[in-house]
């Protein structure tokens, strides 16, 4: 499994479940923890980890043994998961109607994938698309030219806001109280040695970021990654999602990114926004 100091970012997903379950919602009568408890062994999969034991759950979810076992069976017998040694368990595709309905149905998931693929070969670097959840950043579409992650990521795809890009842009339009609950209650985890873990330090950077308009994201995530990231307004002048480019660092030069790549992100971010 993943150190503390190397998270994957389903595990920091599985954290900031437990932290609602444990926290925020804990007493709530109309609160599922049963449902809570599922939704934790699903993130536990990965495609870093794509068959685990009940053991490996219950050590990457925090969940008791059996809770998981008792998850695992109800997930299998609804055609979730399957186990062909009855020891590791592992995804089936049913699990991809879950989240079918909103891409399908969403009219950012649908125009913005032919705007990213023009993008993407405009400026020779992978772009991205996405909305905030619930203290994650959601892929609602991507355009990879050449792999730069070593983390596997398309529509659908989660990452934790704190360490991207686009998601330390979105963060930064939050009302205030969502964002005072978010940096009390989500554990920062370090991705890298750059990753910002301290919440103050964080809040001033979110600030930074409201002001300037974009948010420049160096090693934060993976070493060796670099991304610049801008909102994307609706109609009514609110932001509804992030649009980014990544690189690698070795290929990147900051004052390069804001003289040569700002302008043109910002553009085709305004672009698509017109059709929301």
């Amino acid at each position: 499994m993943m150190t503390e100091k190397n998270p994957h970012p389903a595990h920091v997903a599985i954290a900031e479940l437990m932290a609602l379950t444990e926290n925020r919602y804990k007493g709530d009568p109309n609160f599922m923890s049963s449902l809570a408890r599922g939704l934790m062994v699903l993130q536990a999969f990965s495609p870093a980890y794509q068959a685990l034991s009940t053991a490996e759950i219950s050590k990457a979810t925090g969940l008791h043994r059996a809770a998981v076992r008792r998850c695992l069976y109800t997930l299998n017998a609804l055609g979730f998961v399957d186990s062909t040694d009855n020891r590791h368990y592992h995804l089936l595709p049913k699990v991809l109607t879950l989240g079918q309905a909103y891409l399908q149905g969403s009219d950012l998931a649908r125009h913005a994938q032919k705007a990213l693929d023009y993008l993407a070969k405009e400026l020779n670097q992978s772009c991205s698309v996405a909305t905030y959840d619930a203290g994650m950043i959601l892929y609602v579409a991507r355009s990879s030219v050449k792999k730069i992650l070593q983390i596997d990521l398309g529509r659908g795809s989660r990452l934790p806001a704190y360490a991207t890009s686009m998601g330390q842009v979105l963060l930064s339009e939050l009302p205030s109280a969502q964002l005072d609950h978010y940096l009390a209650t989500t554990p920062l985890l370090p991705f890298t040695e750059f990753t910002l873990t301290d919440p103050q330090s964080l809040r001033e950077r979110l600030t930074e970021i409201k002001a300037k308009g974009y948010a420049i994201n160096d090693q934060q995530l993976e070493l060796g990654l670099t991304s610049l990231a801008v909102p994307m307004y609706s109609a009514k002048g609110k932001v509804v999602a992030a649009m980014n480019v990544g690189m690698s660092s070795s290929q990147s030069d900051i004052g390069e990114l804001k003289q040569r790549l700002l302008p043109r992100l910002q553009r085709a971010a305004m672009e698509l926004s017109l059709v929301l």
